[in-house]
């Protein structure tokens, strides 16, 4: 979200370090936060005041109205503010509907002054602006004050001047004290600006002739804006609303949230609750609370919460076990229900999120069934059949009861099942397969001719943007009666308010899309541009949508995509001026960029006159950005949709991005042909949810857009119906409205004053929301109230008084559409027209893989590592397993190299032979070759590539060969002094035997070292003690005839793999033969040859050059004829 509660602690702390203004603040930084933990002697130790003035101590929980409620303690020396706190700390206090506990306190100076030195100061935001409220009596009767207070709105961009201040606001404040406040006003008016505020209370502002003190304050700040005032505000701490404890639960899943791109969000109601939930999708959440209460199940809901943005199986996995583990806790008499609901995803592959959700399931399968709980599944979108299959065989496999639907079930309808409302199904219908969708008997490859490419009703017209003619906007009551609760065309007056919309000197165009609609798309999303390419292709276009790309951090190319059968390629650039320049047509922008860069791209975009629509897919843009773009597009009439949304879609034209999920869900809801509904929503997925719900109720859509899930969206809901009113070929509209904000009054006004005129059906969720005890902040930023008006509950009161029609919950919305839709059939104004297939679009290879519809030979195979999954793994060991086990290098290459975990003293040997092969000085040939290579001024890799290249039976390589050249020997039962002089005789070196320096005499001490270990820790040494008998047999003719360091290592491995009960003599003998061995000496050795190749760059060594002594010239004498 993005408005947060901070507390008043905190509050004050930015005012008193970051407030500019010429008025002296009193009392900074003088305040105390006290818990029960509280050391006393230590706490004056740090504030020495509280021993010498008289106090103020008050809970800093978010309460309201501390001082009527008697939570605050005035005028006490600390003994004073220690006996009151006795009696409170820790206490249980009902504040409202909301019960908790009172545990963080604040003491500050108490501050004497009379009534008259009280003032009030507020100052929030609006779409339009900054409202600042004053009021020259503060204090706890303060009252009403926003019917009370002097009221000044600073327009977006606009600056606040303390002239504007004293003439506006303290018109009722003695002269004296009229600059002093003004100038307060306008450096708390900077403050709130600088650091993304969004709200920020004073009350009561205590002015005397010492200054100003600020004795009790309420501010909520943009938490959306912490990329940029991270220096400023530091580690902020949001409390929760008071009468809710912080659960160490929802602050793990916050921790998670904030580490990953897609959304995590849980909310704990009762720990102790039989229904608990875990939804994809920030508006099918609040949708689930709204049914679930609906149903009477408020007092045992348990939780609030929802995944969604396309989270990996790892993070789903962590947000499942957190609730799994959560539910699992105490018993309840009843048993428990767990329903796991979504809407129809654009774009998060199902079958992949739900693996997580079935790991958890496994994980937690005992205590599952101890508790007795049921678990409903309902969801749609990509993939999602076979995650359905994967979540009702973990059902049969566990014993779990689980019962899975799919789109042919409504969204909702698992809610009843779960509370027994309603039966469950035995064999519940299931939808085609994605294949099916997609693979016809059609073997054409050419663009099929257009099909359908008018609404079911419109006239063949190219006026696409006259008003229709006008008819009343609600149908007759009866035949709704049974659904709807009574209509009254009656407009109430209570919502009309901060009506008066922006002035708009640009005109916005009533069509945004048509058939020939060109857009550039900036971010390099090739997933979300295929899946427009193939939704142009199944609509019949004659050329694609996406004009061009653009993506700043690479410079211009081409990238390949597929029209139909055919591969084409898309220019990228790297500016938006060459884009737009080469690409006139182009009047629509779809923006993938990140909530950093957003609004700067948004910004540069609305420069470009040729841009008409721009639609803002980034989550998280502060508030304020926000409202800059809104005021630039309308003065440019620029349509903006979004941000936080996954855009919108008018069928047989345009889609934008991922809106409407992937192909299969684009036929299913009819959405390649217009049909005569057109609908508004700010959730992306409960978009795709009202296609689902309109095609099975209607003729289909004709246009959908989603407005985006912030407080303040780029258009508004009027925005879009008034186009809907003015589209003939639109008969009906329906209204997806939101808890939070105002804006479906004005479509009760526009209904009222007859701007409205077609039927329109409309649901606001959220109603759940005024049966929580304390405030819940659902999915998205703007599902808040702020005031009564702004409830679910009474915006639906309102439309329905107006005349809308509107269903008694989320769960009858499908039958009045349907109902709705009948009557406009019944009388003619919808015709019905045949419906034709659409053209086929060949599956990409990758999803038909997903799906498994196809198998195909693998270029490669690999059996050692696997890196696709959310940790790392090593012949089939989690990366973190082998970090806890501490195996260390030795016991990383078993892994690898031989895929077996091996012993102790094995990955312990391992790490010696690295040791001791690691370097053998610079005159031997690789390390000579390194360093010349190094001083020609050749990199690392080249440098110890040289270096590797000299090694083989002469140099280094002799591992392989000594280990089957012995093994061989002693297999066949050949005695030492048979094997030495069959060597002989054939003419042939021992591998192994012999060193340049060291003899029986000087032994080596790298082989002692591993003789010494060996010895000791390997369970049999057959071929090694064969290999010292050949040693005692060369040794007697000539001393330096020795098992040197290869040679050892061979053998020695040979006893190692034959006996350390990993391997079978086959396997073992096969190591040998593969060249394993040799692998010993190179990954050791290039340690050594690295360390000479920065030794050489470390003393900064030249070219080097051969000296002529050290060569003898040995050239053929002159020949004469």
């Amino acid at each position: 979200m993005s408005a947060k509660a901070i507390s008043e602690q905190t509050g004050k702390e930015f005012l008193y370090k970051y407030i500019c203004a010429s008025t002296a603040v009193q009392n900074r930084f003088h305040y105390a936060s006290v818990t029960v933990e509280t050391d006393w002697d230590r706490l004056t130790q740090e504030h020495p005041w509280l021993l010498t003035e008289r106090l103020v101590v008050k809970p800093d929980q978010l309460i309201k109205r501390r001082g009527k409620l008697g939570l605050v303690g005035i005028n006490l020396d600390l003994q004073g503010v220690k006996e009151w706190l006795k009696s409170r700390i820790m206490k249980e206090t009902t504040v409202g509907k909301a019960k908790g506990v009172l545990k963080n306190f604040l003491i500050e100076p108490f501050v004497p002054h009379a009534q008259e030195e009280e003032f009030y100061v507020c100052i929030y935001a609006t779409r339009e602006g900054d409202h600042v409220l004053f009021h020259h009596e503060g204090g706890v009767e303060v009252g009403d004050v926003d019917a009370k207070a002097q009221r000044l709105m600073v327009a977006v961009d606009d600056e606040l001047s303390e002239g504007q201040v004293a003439e506006q606001l303290l018109e009722h404040v003695p002269d004296d004290k009229k600059e002093v406040l003004a100038s307060f006003i306008v450096g708390l008016f900077k403050l709130y600006e600088d650091l993304y505020f969004t709200y920020l209370e004073i009350n009561p502002l205590v002015m005397t002739q010492d200054g100003v003190y600020i004795l009790d304050m309420a501010a909520k700040i943009d938490a959306t804006a912490d990329f940029i005032c991270k220096a400023k505000w530091g580690n902020v701490e949001f409390p929760p609303p008071f009468g809710r404890e912080a659960y160490p639960e929802e602050a793990y899943i916050a921790d998670l949230d904030a580490k990953s791109g897609a959304s995590l969000k849980l909310t704990l109601l009762n720990p102790r609750g039989r229904i608990w939930t875990m939804v994809a999708g920030g508006g099918a959440s609040v949708v689930y609370s709204d049914t679930i209460c609906d149903l009477g199940g408020v007092d045992e809901l348990a939780n609030y919460g929802e995944y969604s943005g396309a989270p990996s199986e790892q993070q789903t996995y962590d947000y499942a076990k957190t609730i799994l583990s959560l539910m699992t806790r105490e018993k309840h008499p009843q048993g428990k229900v767990l329903i796991i609901g979504g809407s129809i995803a654009n774009f998060t592959n199902v079958a992949a999120t739900f693996k997580g959700i079935v790991r958890a399931i496994r994980d937690y399968q005992g205590p599952l069934k101890e508790h007795e709980v049921s678990i409903f599944v309902r969801r749609g979108g990509p993939n999602y059949q076979e995650g359905l299959r994967v979540m009702g065989e973990v059902g049969k496999t566990t014993g779990i009861p689980i019962h899975v639907f799919g789109t042919e079930t409504h969204m909702t309808a698992i809610v009843g099942m779960a509370l027994g409302h309603r039966p469950i199904p035995n064999l519940p219908p299931m939808d085609a397969h994605t294949a099916n969708f997609l693979l016809n008997a059609s073997s054409s490859t050419v663009t099929p001719a257009a099909t359908r490419t008018a609404s079911f009703s419109e006239a063949k017209t190219n006026n696409d943007v006259c008003p229709a003619k006008k008819s009343k906007a609600g149908l007759p009551a009866d035949s709704l009666h049974s659904i709807l609760w009574p209509l009254k065309n009656v407009v109430t007056g209570d919502w009309i308010e901060a009506q008066a919309s922006s002035g708009c000197s640009g005109a916005k165009a009533t069509t945004l899309f048509s058939k020939h609609t060109k857009t550039i798309v900036w971010g390099m999303q090739t997933r979300a541009v295929q899946g427009m390419m193939d939704f142009d292709y199944v609509c019949s276009r004659d050329e694609p949508s996406v004009a061009a790309m653009v993506y700043p951090f690479t410079g211009d190319h081409k990238q390949k995509f597929y029209w139909g059968h055919k591969e084409i390629l898309l220019p990228v650039y790297k500016n938006m001026a060459d884009a737009m320049k080469k690409h006139a047509d182009v009047d629509v922008l779809i923006s993938f960029a990140s909530l950093r860069s957003a609004f700067d791209s948004t910004v540069e975009a609305m420069q470009y006159p040729q841009i008409h629509t721009i639609a803002i897919i980034a989550e998280g843009i502060p508030e304020a950005q926000t409202r800059k773009m809104i005021k630039m597009a309308d003065k440019k009439g620029v349509t903006i949709i979004g941000p936080a949304t996954v855009g919108g879609i008018k069928p047989g034209c345009f889609k934008i991005g991922n809106t409407g999920g992937m192909l299969d869900n684009i036929l299913a809801s009819k959405l390649y042909r217009p049909g005569s509904v057109a609908y508004v929503s700010r959730s992306g997925g409960m978009s795709n949810e009202l296609n689902n719900i309109i095609s099975r109720t209607t003729d289909g859509v004709y246009e959908g857009v989603a407005i985006g899930g912030d407080r303040y969206p780029g258009s508004t809901f009027m925005d879009h119906v008034l186009r809907y009113q003015d589209t003939p070929g639109i008969k009906m509209i329906v209204v997806l409205g939101e808890i939070g904000g105002t804006d479906e009054y004005k479509i009760c006004q526009g209904i009222a004053e007859d701007r409205i005129t077609k039927p329109v059906v409309c649901w606001c969720i959220g109603t759940c929301a005024t049966m929580f005890a304390s405030e819940v902040q659902f999915g998205h930023a703007g599902a808040c109230a702020n005031q009564a008006s702004e409830t679910a509950v009474a915006k639906n009161q309102a439309l329905r008084d107006a005349g809308a029609y509107v269903p008694k919950s989320f769960d009858e919305l499908g039958d009045v559409i349907r109902t709705v839709y009948d009557e406009l059939v019944a009388n003619g104004t919808i015709v019905p027209a045949q419906e034709v297939p659409p053209p086929t679009v060949p599956m990409d290879y990758s999803w038909a893989r997903e799906l498994g519809l196809i198998r195909k030979p693998a270029s490669f195979m690999t059996s050692i590592c696997d890196e696709r999954g959310q940790e790392l793994i090593y012949a089939g060991m989690p990366i973190t397993e082998v970090f806890k086990e501490e195996m260390g290098l030795g016991g990383v290459l078993g892994l690898l190299w031989f895929q077996r975990r091996l012993p102790r003293y094995a990955c312990q040997f391992i790490e010696m032979c690295l040791m001791v092969t690691a370097d053998h000085g610079p005159a031997v040939s690789g390390a000579h070759n390194t360093i010349v290579c190094a001083r020609a001024g050749k990199d690392l890799i080249s440098s110890l590539t040289s270096g590797l290249l000299t090694i083989g039976d002469r140099f280094g390589g002799a591992l392989d060969a000594a280990a089957k050249q012995f093994s061989k020997a002693f297999d066949s039962g050949m005695l030492p002094m048979e094997f030495v002089n069959k060597m002989k005789k054939d003419g042939k070196l021992i591998m192994g035997i012999g060193h340049r320096v060291k003899s029986i005499n000087n032994p080596d001490m790298r082989v002692q070292i591993l003789k010494d270990f060996v010895k000791q820790h390997f369970p049999s040494t057959q071929l090694l003690d064969y290999a010292l008998d050949v040693e005692k047999i060369t040794t007697s003719k000539k001393p330096n005839l020795i098992l040197n360091v290869d040679g050892f290592i061979g053998v020695a491995f040979v006893d190692l793999l034959r006996t350390c009960g990993g391997f079978t003599r086959d396997e073992a003998d096969e190591f040998v033969e593969i060249g394993a061995l040799n692998g010993i000496f190179v990954l050791g050795r290039s340690m050594g040859f690295i360390g000479h190749y920065l030794d050489q760059k470390r003393l900064k060594q030249g070219l080097y050059r051969h000296p002529w002594d050290d060569i003898s010239y040995v050239l053929p004498e002159h020949m004469s004829m």
